[in-house]
């Protein structure tokens, strides 16, 4: 079972939980990804303190990068293997993601 950082209720820093998550198999037209990196913003911070409302729990993050492990039907542009990089996938803060294939860019 992989990990995430959760935000079970809206706060400060103290609130981030470093908890057990199962993204999931990919469905049709996403693929599950290995996290090896991701992207901090304030809008992290945002959401994370309510100002930009989200329903709790969830994962945090937006953005990153890792490497394709499934790919679910009717997905197209990566294959496993893939090292891909992302932007505005929600669940980003977390060691595997699954994602919307049309939301990655492979990156060489």
């Amino acid at each position: 079972m992989s990990q995430a950082i959760v935000v079970p209720q809206h706060g400060g820093s103290e609130v981030l939980r470093l908890e057990e998550h199962d993204p999931g198999e990919p469905g049709p037209g996403s693929v599950r990804v290995r996290v090896s990196a991701i992207g901090v913003n304030f809008i992290d911070v945002y959401m994370r303190t309510g100002l930009y409302p989200r329903p709790t729990p969830f994962v945090l993050g937006l953005e990153g990068a890792g490497v394709v492990e499934a790919v679910g039907p009717s997905s197209e542009g990566v294959v496993e293997g893939d090292r891909v990089a992302w932007s505005a996938v929600p669940g980003s803060y977390a060691e595997v993601l699954v994602a919307p294939a049309d939301r990655l860019v492979t990156v060489p």
